[in-house]
């Protein structure tokens, strides 16, 4: 068992406070198998909400459970219950956003696809942050400023 930290870096301009949307923001991670190093083809995906009971687990559940297509073994993964941290780095900087809980596998890559959330310097809350690109722009009305999220880069590292 390891816990993984997912971290993010962007360039935000007249934003702060970037995070998932929503408690069941679906996110979409590479993964690579522990024993044999296979590294599945597709991202695969995993949310807070769902929770799948692990084979042989005495009644255990894991937001994702896997079975490697190479080796044949079942991994699993689960958030931890830390919140999520709004990324607000000014300056560009990593900056923790989740940690999970890896049993058998690693995650290797992160998409930010889905819709996130930031907030205008303004103070006005833009709900429907589309990262799907790597950049997000728009105005912010109350402030008469441009807005935007670029240069996004993510990285894992053990918590």
């Amino acid at each position: 068992m390891v816990f993984l930290k997912l971290s993010i870096q962007a360039e935000l301009e007249n934003v702060s406070e970037l995070k998932p949307a929503s408690e069941g923001f679906e996110y979409f991670f590479k993964v690579k198998c522990n024993s044999c190093h296979e590294v599945h083809p597709e991202f695969v995906s995993m949310n807070r909400q769902e929770e799948r009971e692990v084979t042989g687990g005495k009644g255990s559940t894991a937001n994702f459970v896997w079975r490697c297509g190479m080796c044949k073994r079942e991994s699993s993964a689960k958030f931890d219950s830390t919140p999520i941290q709004p990324y607000s780095s000014e300056n560009g900087q990593l900056a923790p956003l989740l940690v999970i809980e890896c049993r058998g596998l690693e995650f290797i890559g992160f998409d930010p696809r889905g819709i996130w959330e930031c907030k205008g310097s303004s103070g006005a809350v833009f709900a429907d942050v589309d990262l799907g690109e790597g950049d997000w722009n728009d105005y912010d009305e109350k402030a008469a400023l441009p807005v935007g999220i670029t240069e996004f880069k993510s990285e894992w590292s053990r918590a």
